[in-house]
């Protein structure tokens, strides 16, 4: 059996001498402790030296796409062949590449992986003529130009210098919020009245630097910074100011302050001037769809482009906004509909209630557009220009439908009728002229009399049924009164016979019951007679 080992040096071809302490996996690296021990299991049978890094780069990338190269196709060809033997290979993809255009047996296994594992730690004493030290220094060159190569280096195409002027220029922003603040509060002690005067911080901090003190404001001309109608009005106000007396010791420092707000805001525009042609020049489809600022955010959060040409539209949609989206799964609440994205002019000029929905469109095609500048070889804007005039062209029509919108019962009364042609010309109806009855005096009465009728059956049957219900719920009384009674007796007639047990009978008793017994028979003769009289 012989064994392809590649070397930054060149190819070399073994020959294995004893392949049956190969078998033994697990203690065939005792086998290449020593160098001796390692020359009495493989021996050198072919060495191809590169002539130089080059060479060897070529050879190595042709390697790593799975590809033979023409000067290992000659080497195979020449030694392999004649030999009549398997072929030991260290990458399955290059063995089925050799085995379909040289027509060789080839073998990857875990023995052949622990068997280049041993020629490696061996390669000094297995391959002569070759000199540490130059096998050091190939390998450190060839490392090197593999890695740019897999890096496709191109100065125009480093995202990092992105990265790294996107977050400089938000620290900028930072400092220089603190230091006008600062500047403005350290000032308002001896001239207030000019914060609120003057607004735009870079003007305010350019007149402090030009005047100073505030008695200076009356002989200054500040016509470079300001109107005319706001330098009066600070002139004005300098004079009949409410600040405190400053040394000039307190100016001279506010006044450094001054200079090193109005430096940062002058590299600040310099800084995003930079970063605009930057972003031009590595993702000019991204910045025509959500800006300069905005696509740096994104690249700068991912990493990379490559990394963010990786992530999904709903990925790219709510990047940014990471806490809130676990805040609202936790608490099983609605997700953030949109993260650093928000920032964007597109998303920023439609109206609330269509937010949600134009940032998911407008994900959607910067996703498009990110990896046509990551993967494409075109470096042209054209497919951002044309996907942002569909996506403002959709927030057209989505702003009109909305004011067209008619809710509830009103659709089916905003249905446009079809136009039918009346025409203006009337004609006379002489229907109307006639003052005749249009029926006779006979049949109006005939009708009177029959409604009459009707009316009167209607009230008869009425009262029938009201003297029907009455009868029923007078039945339904009697009935209880009955049953009142007979209870009533009976606890009566059980009291006596305890009294006639325990004590004589009493005379003086007996027409109190005859009379209880008595009452309820009238009651009933009573109410007999009321039904009737009715």
């Amino acid at each position: 059996m012989l064994v392809l080992f590649e070397t930054s040096v060149g190819y070399a071809i073994f020959k294995v001498l004893n392949e049956k302490k190969l078998q033994e996996v697990d203690s065939l690296w005792k086998e290449f402790e020593t160098p001796e021990k390692a020359n009495k299991i493989v021996k050198l049978k072919h060495f191809e030296k590169f002539q130089d890094t080059a060479e060897a780069l070529a050879a190595f990338t042709a390697l790593m796409e799975g590809k033979i190269n023409k000067q290992l196709k000659k080497v195979l060809k020449k030694i392999v062949k004649e030999a009549h033997e398997p072929l030991a290979v260290a990458d399955a993809k290059l063995g089925g590449v050799i085995k379909e255009k040289l027509n060789l047996s080839c073998i990857h296994s875990p023995v052949v992986n622990e068997l280049m594992r041993g020629i490696r730690s061996q390669m000094d004493g297995l391959i002569p003529g070759v000199e540490p030290r130059e096998m050091a220094a190939m390998c450190l060159g060839l490392a090197h130009s593999l890695s740019r190569y897999r890096l496709k280096f191109s100065a125009d195409k480093v995202d990092t210098m992105i990265v790294q002027a996107i977050s400089l220029l938000d620290d900028l922003d930072k400092e220089l919020n603190n230091y006008i603040m600062r500047c403005r509060e350290w000032y308002g002690w001896h001239f207030p009245e000019l914060g609120k005067i003057i607004s735009d911080n870079l003007t305010y901090c350019k007149c402090l630097q030009k005047v100073g003190d505030r008695k200076n404001y009356a002989s200054a001309t500040l016509s470079e910074f300001l109107p005319e109608e706001v330098e009066a009005e600070v002139k004005a106000a300098a004079e009949i100011s409410m600040g405190t007396e400053v040394s000039e010791e307190d100016i001279c420092n506010i006044l450094h302050l001054c200079t090193q707000v109005i430096e940062i805001s002058e590299y600040r525009t310099q800084l995003y001037e930079y970063l605009q042609n930057r972003m031009m020049a590595i993702a000019p489809n991204v910045t025509v769809m959500v800006g300069e600022l905005v696509g740096a955010r994104l690249i700068a959060h991912a990493g990379s482009l490559l990394n963010l040409a990786k992530h999904a539209a709903s990925t790219v949609q709510i990047l940014g906004a990471e806490k809130a989206l676990f805040r609202a799964l936790k608490s099983r609440r609605d997700t953030p509909k949109y993260g650093l994205i928000y920032h964007a002019s597109l998303v920023g000029q439609t109206s609330p209630k269509h937010k949600g929905k134009i940032s998911r469109m407008l994900a959607a095609k910067t996703v498009l557009a990110i990896r046509y500048d990551a993967f494409g070889e075109d470096s042209s804007s054209a497919m951002g220009v044309e996907n942002r005039a569909k996506l403002e062209a959709r927030l057209r029509s989505l702003e009109d439908r909305g004011i067209r919108k008619i809710s509830g019962t009103g659709k089916a009364l905003a249905k446009a009728e079809k136009y039918e042609h009346k025409s203006e010309v009337k004609t006379y109806d002489p229907s109307g002229d006639s003052t005749l009855p249009t029926c006779s005096k006979k049949r109006k009465i005939e009708q009177v009399d029959k409604e009459d009728e009707t009316i009167e059956k209607k009230a008869k049957k009425a009262k029938i049924k009201i003297k029907v219900e009455e009868e029923e719920e007078e039945e339904e009384e009697e009935k209880v009164l009955v049953v009142e009674e007979e209870t009533s007796v009976k606890k009566k007639k059980k009291k006596d016979k305890k009294k006639h047990i325990k004590e004589e009978p009493v005379s003086e008793e007996e027409p109190s019951t005859s009379t209880a017994v008595a009452s309820p028979e009238k009651k009933k003769k009573k109410k007999k007679k009321k039904g009737t009289e009715d």
